[in-house]
């Protein structure tokens, strides 16, 4: 498939006829716009025939699905990785700024109103914001190289209060019980899991009592910077047990956290701030949501299996549409590092450097190159030696060290980067 631009860089209807476009770049007819996926621009008049296409999108936190298509046929497919980067990222800028209020350094007075939080109600924290501007990337990306005329999103709410209910054997909640909550009645995190677990260690067992004194301590079962403060991520273990887990001694595999509900409540919080971005982004396309058993019925319907792909085909009401044999698979990645130093300090008391060269050997990191067998990939690393380790988006090292002078410029990077693939059979 071979997407086509008037000469205004406005979207036309793709086009299957590689002839016809190879003979149009040989007589300068047209030009190379961009080559993942590949698109041409036209550079004279053409005729403005464009068809009804309705874009699917299969909402995520951690994987979204693409597929615009007509009646007939499939236009364009692709899975977007979200970054879920961004909780250990700003967790690290915690850590760091807390180290440096211990050491003798510059003194800035605190500046708390100075916050977005407190001038902008809409605000959402940096996770849900970055995952929401995924989601418009993916969109905005698919409206550039197809005139879409409607956008339809699966959209979901999850009762995360029932779900932890009944993983926990408990009742569901019912009317006040969603106003009062678990902890209700304590103080705080830590009284309500000593109280949760009977002041008993979840290790040995032993038990605090006014006839036996033990001290008690909660534990985190995954580190704070990725599990978090919540209940489930807390056990209580007496001193003795805590001690000796923080020496290896014992281990804890008996005690699993709960399934988090990370992803479940940032679908929750995100649905309404899409919808209402979408909207003011592209007022002349008709912008509407659906819900998830609405896809169910139409993919099982059309005997679909369940996909990504084959759940925004559905989502667009095209189940029947000719496929396309192959996709497009896409991550976003980061486009500033504005961290100075490393965090190890090496002999003499001295701090790396953590930033590296924009170019080493002309190359940025993710640059899309060829190499000499053929294969495509990106640059996930660069040493000064010359020496790259060449990637594929799905983790498949090509070369963990290959010279630069071996490999072909395809593209320089962008803030999505994207691979083609071969598409997963549609049916069972």
């Amino acid at each position: 498939m071979v997407y086509v631009l008037n000469r205004y860089g406005q979207p036309l209807m793709p086009t299957t006829d590689h002839r016809m476009v190879r003979l149009l770049l040989k007589a300068g007819k047209a030009k190379v716009s961009k080559r993942t996926p590949f698109t041409i621009q036209l550079l004279q008049g053409s005729h403005q025939y464009k068809q009804a296409i309705t874009l699917g999108v299969d909402a995520g936190s951690k994987t979204i699905g693409l597929s615009a298509s007509t009646d007939n046929s499939e236009l364009f497919a692709a899975e977007l990785k979200p970054r879920n980067d961004v909780v250990e990222l700003l967790s690290s800028r915690l850590q760091f700024r807390r180290a440096r209020r211990n050491r003798t350094t510059r003194y800035r007075a605190p500046r708390f109103m100075n916050r977005v939080c407190t001038k902008n109600k809409g605000w959402l924290a940096p996770s849900v914001e970055v995952k929401i501007h995924n989601h418009l990337q993916g969109i905005k990306l698919a409206c550039q190289i197809l005139p879409v005329t409607h956008i339809i999103v699966e959209t979901a709410e999850f009762d995360l209060q029932r779900i932890q209910a009944l993983e926990a054997g408990l009742p569901a909640p019912v009317g006040t019980d969603y106003q009062q909550g678990v902890m209700l009645d304590h103080y705080n995190v830590r009284q309500y899991v000593l109280h949760r677990d009977g002041y008993r260690c979840r290790k040995c067992k032993s038990v605090k009592s006014k006839f036996r004194v033990i001290d008690l301590h909660v534990h985190h079962l995954e580190s704070r910077k990725t599990g978090g403060e919540s209940p489930g991520n807390k056990v209580t273990l007496c001193e003795k047990c805590h001690a000796d887990y923080h020496a290896g001694l014992i281990n804890l595999d008996n005690l699993k956290r709960g399934r988090p509900t990370r992803d479940a409540a940032f679908m929750g919080i995100m649905r309404k701030t899409l919808m209402s971005r979408l909207t003011a982004l592209y007022p002349q396309i008709q912008v509407s949501e659906t819900k998830g058993y609405i896809t169910k019925y139409v993919r099982e319907n059309a005997t679909l299996n369940k996909n990504h792909l084959n759940d925004a085909l559905c989502i667009a009401g095209h189940p029947d549409a000719k496929l396309l044999d192959d996709c497009y698979l896409i991550k976003p990645v980061r486009s500033h590092n504005r961290q100075i130093h490393k965090a190890t300090i090496n002999k003499g008391g001295t701090r790396k450097l953590n930033q590296s060269p924009k170019f080493v050997f002309g190359y940025q990191l993710f640059d899309k190159v060829r190499m000499p067998n053929g294969r495509e990939g990106f640059v996930f690393g660069r040493r000064a030696s010359g020496s790259f380790d060449v990637r594929t988006l799905t983790g498949e090292k090509l070369s963990g060290g290959i010279s630069y002078k071996k490999l072909k410029q395809l593209e320089t990077r962008k803030s999505l980067i994207i691979q083609r693939r071969e598409r997963i059979p549609p049916t069972a």
